[in-house]
């Protein structure tokens, strides 16, 4: 999380470093340091071992499909070494526009002086983008049904980090935040043309008398409301080094090994289909977010800002609609769906609501101590007790592979019974 600071300062008055102390330091320019890629590597090799294991030997899925997916991932790969490229490069020309932050959770330190390049979430998404763009060569036709819905995705997803980017450099307020996902989410929403259909619960039948119910433009309306929430869920669920990309990371992981799930029982074609759709854009979110994970990792070299989180949710939100399993990805959101409920009292006014809502940090011992606000973060802290911002950050990263791990597990135990 950053306090940011804009433009030149004044010639006549300069502003306050943030330190608690009273002599006043210089603030440092900052060294972009070399990326944790070995570690981000060999991380990513153990939560890719599960979904490896499913594509190339549990299940028998067609070889056309198994070689796209393969295509795809050997471009998400080419995007991630893009990412680690280009971010020193990026980092350098927001620096000289200004836009840079430092770090609340290290203020009164030498690291709390250093300006943090801000808004590099930027990058990933273009990255995105241009991968998604390029496998279009090798998976679709011109006349491919899906085609339009991929294109639509891809605007959507392009929108967004627009608006995340004007969010960045603007400062945008919370009431107008809400209302930009759904201004993104318009290109998929026109080009939708899947069932408005939901299958009923068994146990509801019947009551209601039909086992599937059309719900027409209200399913419309749902999209965009997922999509809302999964882009400012991401957002508020933040304020230490590598949770934003972290928890985005863990969820595509999930979402991965669940599309090639469904694949691999499912005996319907355009069910596969729009599973592997998903797979198209759930790999290079990964790669991407893995590229910037290498920099964002604590003690962070840049920060994301907001074009990534709602970059991030946007596409989940996007592979999510079109794969028809949004019920499954709300599940995967449980811990930011808490963290929302814990927001809901000062997001609303109710109780007074801080800029930043952050925990408090102790420069003289390195921890973190939660406060009263209702976040998750500040939670965890008077759970578990005071904490480095790392190890805090460990935390919440296993409380999301949980949550999805829980989701699995209730699929699992509904099957045949739920739906």
């Amino acid at each position: 999380m950053a306090v940011r600071r804009r433009g030149p300062p004044s010639p006549t008055t300069a502003p306050p470093p943030p330190t608690t102390t009273t002599t006043a330091q210089p603030t440092t320019d900052p060294q972009i340091t070399p990326p944790n890629a070995t570690k981000i590597i060999i991380f990513s090799l153990i939560a890719f071992v599960p979904y490896l294991y499913l594509l190339f030997y549990h299940y028998r899925i067609e070889n056309e499909l198994r070689k796209s997916v393969l295509i795809n991932a050997v471009l998400s790969f080419g995007g991630f070494l893009v990412t680690l490229v280009m971010i020193p490069v990026a980092s350098r020309y927001v620096l000289r526009r200004n836009l840079f932050g430092f770090d609340i959770n290290k203020r009164g330190t030498p690291q709390g002086l250093i300006k943090v390049p801000e808004s590099l979430g930027i990058v990933v998404g273009i990255v995105f983008l241009v991968v998604a763009i390029l496998f279009q060569y090798f998976n679709f036709t011109a006349d491919s049904m899906w085609l339009v819905e991929y294109n639509a995705a891809l605007a959507s997803v392009c929108f967004m980090i627009l608006l995340g980017f004007v969010d960045d450099v603007l400062d945008i307020p919370w009431r107008v935040k809400l209302v930009l996902p759904s201004i993104a989410a318009l290109p998929l929403l026109m080009a939708y043309a899947g069932h408005t259909t939901i299958m009923i619960p068994k146990p509801l039948v019947q009551y209601i008398g039909t086992e599937i119910l059309d719900l027409g433009w209200i399913y419309k309306l749902y999209m965009g409301l997922l999509a809302v929430f999964c882009t400012n869920s991401i957002n508020i669920h933040a304020g230490i080094n590598g949770l934003e990309v972290g928890q985005t990371v863990v969820i595509a992981f999930a979402i991965l090994i669940h599309n090639i799930m469904q694949i691999g029982v499912s005996t319907n074609p355009e069910t596969k289909q729009a599973h592997a759709f998903s797979i198209y854009l759930v790999q290079p979110l990964i790669a991407t977010s893995l590229g910037l994970l290498s920099y964002n990792w604590y003690p962070s070299s840049v920060f994301v800002g907001d074009t990534y989180t709602y970059f991030a949710g946007m596409t989940m939100a996007v592979v999510g609609i079109l794969g028809h399993y949004s019920e499954t990805l709300l599940i995967f959101f449980l811990p930011q769906i808490i963290n929302f409920l814990l927001s809901v009292p000062q997001l609303a006014g109710i109780i007074p609501c801080p800029r930043h809502r952050l925990p408090k940090y102790d420069p003289q011992t390195g921890l973190l101590t939660g406060t009263k606000d209702g976040t998750l973060v500040n939670v965890s802290l008077r759970i578990f007790g005071r904490r480095t911002e790392k190890s805090l950050c460990i935390i919440l990263l296993i409380l999301q592979a949980l949550g999805c791990c829980f989701c699995f597990f209730l699929r699992w135990i509904l099957t045949g019974w739920y739906k």
